[in-house]
């Protein structure tokens, strides 16, 4: 058994003979493991002695959350932006399907323009539930997080500005790419998340300036819902979303966890 180290990538993958695994990021190389991601989240990592380049297997998403819970208007010039209410003291709240999700390099497929017409990116920080929690202490909430990852809220901006709640503007399939890795022991409360889209910075902002704090976040929802291991919390969005088109490349890039790239199609 290795015992995980203070800062380390985990990533979950599909190796070249269609068996997926989770590993160990070390350079170029994935340390393959025979751990299930229970045993990950105990400490329990089973190296069983297979190094992989990491350019020679498709990165999937990394992990497979029982759901994955959003936290809205948490920055309150995103709030401004999108005519939501600025300085909430309560997040507005909604669940993104576990079908929305793609990995790392996986393809934002646009609807139909009968659908909806203003599909826009929203780069943030996902934490990733390691300890199952109900009624969590907001003292105690990072102990339940496992690891930090990267998310885009990919949204209907048209869709959300007119229905009445936000299942339908924001649950299509590809509308929620995840990864690449979770990188434990850091810190969530001081990120910096920088979107480009086609190499242009739109979004920059740091977790920081978040008019709710990601303790309470944790504390708040696990009133509502018991939160499982490998759950998905994404924090909210900083300001600078915008709309995408087909053939765009957007990259979210968090400080101490990495890039998040996605194709538009």
């Amino acid at each position: 058994m290795q015992v995980l180290q203070k800062t380390q990538t985990i990533v979950r993958y599909l190796n070249e003979n269609g068996k997926i695994y989770y590993g160990l990021v070390d350079g170029d190389e994935i340390l393959q493991l025979s751990s299930d991601f229970a045993e990950i989240v105990n400490n329990n990592l089973k190296l069983d002695g297979v190094k992989v380049q990491y350019n020679h297997v498709k990165i999937l998403e990394p992990v497979v959350p029982s759901k994955v819970v959003n936290f809205g208007w948490t920055y309150a010039a995103h709030a401004t932006e999108t005519g939501g209410t600025a300085n909430l003291k309560e997040p507005f709240l909604f669940l993104k399907p576990t079908s929305s999700l793609i990995p790392d390099g996986g393809e934002i497929i646009l609807p139909s323009s009968d659908l909806t017409q203003q599909v826009e990116l929203e780069g943030e920080v996902a934490l990733v539930i390691g300890k199952r929690g109900k009624n969590i202490r907001e003292e105690d909430a990072l102990d339940h997080v496992f690891g930090c990852t990267i998310f885009n809220d990919v949204t209907a901006r048209d869709l959300t500005k007119t229905d009445p709640q936000f299942t339908r503007g924001k649950g299509f399939d590809t509308f929620g790419p995840l990864g690449p890795g979770i990188v434990t022991g850091i810190d969530p409360r001081n990120l910096r998340i920088v979107t480009k889209l086609n190499d242009k910075v739109v979004q920059d902002g740091n977790t920081n300036q978040m008019s709710l704090s990601i303790p309470f976040l944790i504390s708040w929802i696990s009133q509502v819902m018991t939160l499982e291991p490998g759950d998905v919390l994404a924090t909210g969005s900083p300001s600078g979303s915008c709309p995408m088109k087909s053939g765009d490349v957007v990259t979210v890039e968090v400080e101490k966890i990495g890039k998040l790239r996605n194709y538009v199609k």
